[in-house]
């Protein structure tokens, strides 16, 4: 059954004329915002920025029609995703030329008591910023 729009809708709502009678209200349970954080895997922080900055991202947000708290989430990931691609690309690096390195002194150069030590540290770091690349 199709029923007809009620005129004014949207505006009795944001004015308070619907939804506002506390007959048809049920109270939230207490732990619901904790419960939407767990969901979304959002943890609340606190954290001291300038004014300044503030202010810089509630223009660029209003600009592109966002909130400006969600605009700095976004603007932090991006930068943590930026920083493990760096990292991560200066880990295969190194690693790269450990290796070539390492084929240059073997056939360079006589074994030595030390080499095992070191063989043991590189894969040690490798298994250390391998896990940060993943």
């Amino acid at each position: 059954m199709k029923t007809d729009k009620i005129i004014g809708t949207a505006e009795a709502w944001e004015n308070g004329e619907l939804g506002s009678d506390s007959a048809h209200a049920v109270l939230a349970p207490a732990n619901s915002a904790q419960l939407i954080d767990d969901a979304l895997g959002m943890q609340m922080i606190s954290i001291r920025l300038p004014k300044e900055l503030i202010e810089e991202f509630k223009v660029i947000a209003q600009v592109n029609k966002l909130g400006y708290q969600p605009l700095m989430r976004d603007a932090l990931k991006r930068f943590a995703e930026a920083e493990l691609k760096k990292m991560a690309i200066q880990y295969a690096n190194e690693k790269a030329a450990r290796e070539v390195s390492k084929v240059k002194s073997d056939s360079c150069a006589e074994p030595t008591a030390a080499a095992p030590r070191a063989s043991k540290r590189v894969k040690a770091q490798d298994k250390h910023h391998e896990k940060i690349a993943a």
